[in-house]
């Protein structure tokens, strides 16, 4: 019985240990980007959480592990509801390549969209904004039509290269309690 009730402890204590700390980062550069890999597949991200250091330059690897094609959309709250918006009229579009759809460029200039179709793997260079932290949340979500709602989104944590999580908000992902997107921008 002791030692039951000391294993019941130790899971009990393991799962109060809170979120893992982010392991030193070093920077990308221009001429060495640093390689962020992203899992999509149906219908859900890995990593849980992506860290990012504003102003260095990363390759985005998405790869597709699922059945379905999805996207990588990184960005503000306000990136993120432009995407939703403008990819909501191609949910009854038959199966096949997803459409090409744009947004403003303002909007377009502020974040990333990284397409990828099943079992196929995209890469994608991008400098990080230096302002990224004062922008309010930021995330990574897939806006082909019913993804976002399924819960294909993660938040982005500007670290700096130590891998201390600067001052700003933590993007939490954009969904309610529901598991419904409620995207605010």
């Amino acid at each position: 019985m002791t030692c039951a009730v000391l294993a019941v402890g130790l899971v009990v204590a393991a799962c109060d240990a809170g979120p893992a700390v982010t392991p030193a980062i070093t920077p990308g550069t221009a001429d060495h980007p640093r390689a962020v890999v992203i899992l999509a597949k149906d219908f859900a991200f890995i990593p849980p959480i992506v860290d990012l250091v504003p102003g260095e330059t990363v390759l985005f690897q998405v790869i597709n592990g699922g059945l379905a094609a999805h996207e990588a959309v990184v960005g503000t709250a306000a990136v993120q509801a432009a995407w939703e918006a403008v990819e909501a009229p191609t949910a009854s579009a038959p199966p096949g390549p997803t459409p090409v759809l744009s947004v403003a460029p303002d909007i377009a200039a502020v974040g990333v969209r990284v397409f990828v179709g099943s079992g196929q793997r995209s890469d994608v260079p991008w400098v990080v904004p230096t302002v990224a932290v004062n922008d309010g949340a930021w995330s990574i979500g897939c806006h082909i039509p019913g993804h976002l709602a399924a819960g294909m989104i993660v938040p982005i944590r500007f670290v700096g290269p130590g891998g201390v999580p600067l001052a700003g908000p933590l993007t939490a992902p954009l969904a309610g309690p529901s598991g419904s997107a409620s995207v605010v921008p």
